[in-house]
């Protein structure tokens, strides 16, 4: 009976519908596709790409703890498209999608 529960459970939870929600400060953000041509036209091979350094938040968590047991609310929300640096945060997958788990302070700034 257990077994079968679980495998219910397991078929709820597709790589597609599965939820994140970080913890404290931290924020899932999803990388923006780097360029695979350069101004000149060439094409650039996987290995020869930067990793791009743009993203839009995904998921936020509720807040930094603050010395008083008050949370500090985060000042990105998900939708917006941020700027970060090249080796921010942790990389990670869901299913086929990469995804990123990063503190706040790693992100320098909102795109607007």
């Amino acid at each position: 009976m257990a077994k079968e529960k679980e495998k219910t459970e397991a078929k709820k939870a597709a790589p597609g519908k599965l939820k994140l929600q970080p913890l404290g400060d931290r924020v899932v953000v999803e990388r923006e596709d780097s360029e695979v041509r350069t101004a000149g036209g060439i094409y650039l091979p996987d290995t020869a790409k930067e990793k791009p350094t743009r993203g839009k938040v995904v998921s936020v968590g509720n807040g930094r703890l603050l010395e008083d047991g008050k949370r500090s609310p985060l000042q990105v929300k998900v939708g917006d498209r941020v700027l970060f640096t090249s080796y921010a945060g942790e990389q990670f997958k869901v299913g086929e999608q990469e995804l990123l788990l990063m503190h706040e302070s790693d992100i320098l700034a909102i795109i607007e």
